[in-house]
């Protein structure tokens, strides 16, 4: 019976591929690729970028509301007079406020820490694929990263979201250094990370880490009983840095602090395990007492008094149905595979699903995984499928979340490309059909649905 068999050999060094070979002042074709991805993604990000405006007016507000006192700033006011919150932690929103300080409030100015991380997540997706997989490979990341839709678009707002993106690419960094050195100060390092995500969009930054964790356990060749304990420690680092803000807010007497937006009884842990929680995958959007969340004291929704609640929403609202329907489409397995979210980032998807076969093929597996083919799956592969599960099953999220998926679809559509040359049959057979149904699929949204 035939098998699948791709070339387990290591991964060529720069030095023996041309794009490693060194040109004029040490300059490789392999750099000047990725500064030219660099500039291609400069270019979409600053491209008509007066159009944005105020970018999203309700956290623009309340970056203006957080410079009006150190109160303000602390709590993440969403208004200036500092009686509720914004609806996500503070430190994207302090970031932006740092910003808004030396170049005034308005749409460029606390849009651009997005804009810088989605510039620096190019490198450093780069740095990161080509350690595991190659040059070429980093090279087809770092562009996939660049050209996708909804990454663009979102980093050039203020939502917060890229900044979120490189953050969980530094905590990929650091992992993938624990593994490397064996040194549990990386690991460390990278459930910091983590953690520091979760004070920019809370819970959302836990979506890659079974795979941070998959990736550090199934590769590194620290003892069993010893990873155990690393991992033990590195979840309560986690966990105190993630809640350490909330714990602060919800230990403050409440008339002493502006109300905790979107939550139904003034209680950060209800806000992250409520409405940014358990709501956004079971919807209905209710917090943890079966309480309609999102709505304040004097009827608004996330602290905006004039904003539309319950079945005002597009889609069902609260009342019934899904939220944002007309954005993200109804829960399913194919939900990723039909618009509206198709055309945001969905459109390498076939063969990204068809790569992680690929990789999961490249050699003989052994625990603890030597492979670099074989933990780039683990890692970069757990990252896709957490995330395309997630969304798949979400009752309740924006399409921008979708940006969450775009690292990792650009680190494992890179694996399979940089696998073509190195395929045998039938696996070469697999490659060329997996390409067809990719560009199928990207032709069908257009033709059927016109998007």
């Amino acid at each position: 019976m035939a098998t699948i068999s791709i070339d387990a050999r290591p991964t060529p060094s720069k030095k023996s591929t041309w794009l490693g070979k060194r040109l004029a002042l040490g300059v490789t074709p392999a750099g000047l690729l990725l500064a030219a991805i660099i500039l291609i993604s400069l270019f979409f990000h600053l491209y008509n970028i007066g159009g944005i405006g105020d970018a999203n007016t309700y956290y623009t507000a309340g970056v203006k509301s957080m410079l009006q006192s150190w109160k303000n700033f602390f709590f993440a006011a969403a208004e200036p007079g500092g009686s509720v919150t914004l609806d996500k932690p503070p430190l994207g929103f302090w970031i932006e406020a740092g910003f808004a300080a030396v170049l005034g409030v308005n749409g460029l100015a606390v849009s651009l820490p997005n804009i810088l991380s989605g510039l620096l997540s190019i490198p450093l997706l780069y740095h990161l694929v080509k350690k595991q997989l190659g040059a070429l490979a980093g090279l087809v990341a770092a562009l996939v990263l660049a050209i996708t839709p909804v990454v663009v678009s979102t980093d050039r707002n203020n939502t917060i979201d890229g900044m979120l993106v490189f953050t969980l690419l530094l905590a990929a960094w650091a992992f993938i250094l624990a593994v490397e050195s064996g040194k549990r100060r990386y690991l460390f390092l990278g459930a910091l990370l983590v953690g520091l995500g979760f004070n920019i969009k809370m819970l959302e930054a836990f979506l890659p880490l079974p795979a941070f964790y998959a990736f550090y356990l199934l590769s590194s060749k620290t003892g069993w009983g010893r990873k155990l304990l690393n991992l033990a420690v590195a979840t309560l680092i986690l966990l105190v840095v993630s809640f350490s803000w909330a714990v602060v807010v919800d230990l403050t007497p409440p008339d002493q602090r502006p109300y905790v937006g979107s939550s139904p009884d003034n209680s950060e842990m209800s806000l992250i395990f409520g409405y940014n929680g358990l709501s956004r995958l079971l919807g209905n959007a209710r917090g943890l007492f079966g309480r309609q969340t999102g709505r304040q004291p004097g009827g608004g929704f996330n602290g905006l008094p004039n904003s539309p609640g319950g079945a005002g929403f597009p889609g069902g609202g609260f009342g019934g149905g899904v939220m944002f329907a007309n954005e993200t489409g109804q829960p399913g397995p194919l939900r990723l595979f039909q618009p509206p979210l198709a055309n945001e980032m969905s459109w390498l998807l076939p063969f990204a699903l068809l790569s992680m076969v690929l990789l999961a093929f490249s050699g003989r597996l052994r625990l603890p995984i030597e492979s670099r083919s074989q933990q780039a799956l683990v890692l970069w592969g757990g990252w896709l499928l957490t995330c395309v599960i997630f969304f798949s099953m979400a009752h309740f999220f924006h399409s921008y979340y979708m940006i969450m998926l775009a690292p990792a679809l650009g680190a494992v559509v890179a694996g399979g490309f940089a696998r073509l040359g190195q395929a045998r049959a039938p696996a070469g057979w697999l490659v060329v059909a997996g390409s067809l149904v990719t560009t199928l699929f990207q032709v069908f949204p257009a033709q059927v649905y016109g998007v």
